[in-house]
């Protein structure tokens, strides 16, 4: 393998071109140009040894930051996790489960925390997730009780999914519409306001989260008649307070949408790559962040070297 050869791999994961584009330009076949690539795919870098080689922000400028995670889903087989600095845009660690479980979690914050320790970057001031028990639980652990903000767009697009806008009944399009005020809360008074539109809803519609249907030759005796109307109400009123941390923690954001940003990414680049099994999916996704942090063909030189001496 030449640098050449991992100068055009980068060009084909960044999408600056395509595989057709490099086979005519080396005048071989598509083929011969996949087995000329496939050492990469077999041996991508460990993001931990990525920050060997080229520190994060958090530890070079050390400053405040918010710890911020999603995963992307490769359909059935599993989720690729991304663990990301949100406040300065920068991915931190990723890795590839079977699920979000806690295991995942928890093994992947215990490495991510071990590598802020051994760069002397300071642990994150907050947090931003979809509010999984399973990633409560591992913050908490590794990054003891920070604030934890509920990712609100996660939450209105959960609500809009049972409340839907062309419902016949009036108390669900009007209980929709309140979800989807929730994510636009900036003052405590809004908060306010938000929280007694939503006692006011219930005063006026609550009689339909009790109505109950009674099933003749079913295998349930009863069930309730509005259930998607009571997981979309539940939604928005369990555990508020996760809901408005960013009222108090100027540096949280709202939502995760600067991760909802590298899924999009990421998304469409799986799509431009259609065919590969799941391990080359997580490999190119793998490759993909690791570029990300390239900036010039001298640190571009910088990774190959680092790649040659581990492969």
């Amino acid at each position: 393998m030449s640098f050449s050869d991992f100068r055009q791999f980068f060009e084909l994961i960044t999408g600056l071109s395509n595989r057709k584009q490099l086979s005519r330009l080396e005048e071989i076949r598509r083929e011969t140009l996949s087995l000329r690539f496939k050492i990469f795919f077999d041996h991508p870098i460990p993001p931990g040894k990525l920050w060997a080689v080229f520190f994060p922000k958090i530890a070079l400028v050390k400053t405040d930051w918010v710890y911020g995670t999603d995963g992307k889903y490769l359909h059935k087989n599993g989720v690729f996790l991304i663990h990301r600095d949100v406040t300065h845009g920068e991915n931190l660690y990723w890795s590839f489960w079977r699920s979000e479980s806690y295991l995942a979690f928890d093994t992947d914050l215990k490495l991510l925390s071990s590598l802020i320790i051994d760069s002397g970057g300071n642990f994150p001031k907050g947090a931003v997730s979809d509010w999984k028990g399973a990633i409560v639980a591992a913050v908490n652990m590794h990054f003891g009780p920070i604030p934890h903000q509920r990712c609100l767009t996660h939450v209105t697009r959960m609500a809009k999914r049972l409340l839907p806008e062309n419902s016949p009944f009036a108390a669900t399009r009007s209980l929709r519409q309140i979800a989807q005020e929730l994510i636009s809360i900036k003052y405590w008074q809004e908060e306010v306001d938000w929280l007694w539109s939503l006692k006011v809803w219930e005063r006026k519609y609550g009689v339909m989260l009790k109505e109950k249907t009674i099933g003749v030759k079913t295998r349930k005796i009863w069930w309730y008649t509005h259930g998607n109307l009571r997981r979309g109400y539940r939604l928005l009123t369990y555990e508020q307070d996760p809901f408005f941390v960013h009222l108090d923690n100027p540096l949280i954001n709202h939502s995760n949408n600067s991760l909802e940003g590298v899924n999009s990414q990421l998304k469409q680049k799986l799509g431009d790559h259609r065919g590969m099994k799941t391990q080359q999916q997580v490999s190119f996704l793998s490759w993909y962040l690791t570029f990300q942090r390239i900036k010039n063909k001298q640190e571009l030189k910088k990774l190959w070297d680092v790649w040659k001496s581990e492969f």
